[in-house]
């Protein structure tokens, strides 16, 4: 018991340590930032963000950021740089060099290069006073009070400041570009995140079997309808107009209210006014539906015209939910 306490007592500082220098970070900003944004947004090569260590990590996922939300970055370790990386560097490409202290010996090295090549940079440091934050066109201020270590050695707080600041910029950027959900799906095609922006109800409904049956027609029908299409469901058509549906819960409904069912047909037992969702409508706009209205199934439509079924497991098992 010990020992858990011992354990989340840790856990809870170390949170606490590093949403403390966060909740400072913001107080940083200044004209430097907003100048630093600025000078990206209007850059006609690519931002190359460059770090050493634990940096050089960060470096990795702010790249990773700024290319899925719309701003070309490229990521150079330092030590790579000084020993042949550097042609990575274009002429209209702006720099990020990152690094904590930023008096590191491969920063000091790297950052009159960078200058002499005409490049814009822009230093992220948690030391104002650096060499790097001397040289830089635009600062980055990512000072921290302590690191999350007991030592105040391992890059903890210092690491995380520079991720949210990384994040601050992209975001920044973002709204700039007027960058939206479609440009989003653009970059982000494949997992559950690119379906929800791109996969639609016609794509899912055309992979299902289209359960129908005539509104006249016997329960027996209706019945080995919805069990050889395997979705609980069946469209009832008149004139090849949707009228009604039949479900697993009608089907049950029916039994228990008639002891003979000799004689019924769908219009007897079907429900009226179906849901339906059109066909080139957001899958994830259909889950929500489903989930408003408390039901497993969407009949999809184009226009007047029956199209399929779309189906809560279908949406389950395509990762949107």
């Amino acid at each position: 018991m010990s020992d858990t306490k011992a354990i989340l007592a840790t856990a809870k500082k170390t949170i606490e340590t590093e949403a403390d220098a966060i909740h400072q970070l913001a107080s940083y900003l200044n004209e430097e930032f907003s100048s630093a944004v600025e000078c990206i947004r209007h850059s006609k090569g690519r931002v190359i963000i460059s770090g050493i260590g634990k940096s050089a990590i960060i470096a990795s996922k702010i790249v990773a950021t700024l290319n899925s939300t719309g701003t070309p970055a490229i990521f150079m370790h330092a030590a790579d740089a000084i020993h042949g990386d550097l042609g990575t560097i274009q002429n209209q490409d702006v720099v990020i060099c990152i690094s904590k202290s930023g008096n590191t010996p491969e920063i000091k090295v790297l950052v009159p290069l960078i200058k002499n090549g005409g490049n814009k940079l822009i230093g992220m440091t948690g030391n104002s006073e650096s060499f790097l934050a001397n040289q830089a066109d635009f600062v980055l201020n990512t000072f921290v009070e302590k690191e999350a270590c007991p030592n105040n050695l391992a890059p903890t707080s210092s690491t995380t400041a520079q991720l949210v600041m990384g994040d601050a910029l992209a975001i920044c950027l973002l709204e700039l570009k007027g960058f939206d959900s479609n440009d989003f799906a653009k970059y982000h095609p494949g997992g559950a995140l690119g379906k929800k922006l791109y996969l639609r109800v016609s794509d899912i409904a055309s992979n299902n079997l289209i359960p129908q049956v005539d509104v006249d027609a016997d329960v027996k029908t209706v019945i080995v309808e919805i069990s050889e299409k395997m979705l609980g469901i069946t469209a009832v058509l008149k004139d090849n107009k949707i009228v009604g549906v039949v479900t697993d819960g009608d089907i049950r409904r029916m039994l228990n209210k008639h002891d003979n069912i000799s004689g019924l047909t769908a219009k007897d037992i079907m429900s009226t006014n179906p849901k339906t969702v059109a066909t080139d409508v957001l899958a994830v706009k259909a889950l929500e539906l489903l989930q408003d209205k408390g039901i497993s199934q969407l009949l999809a439509v184009e226009g007047d015209n029956y199209k399929g079924i779309v189906h809560l497991h279908n949406l389950i098992n395509e990762g949107i939910l």
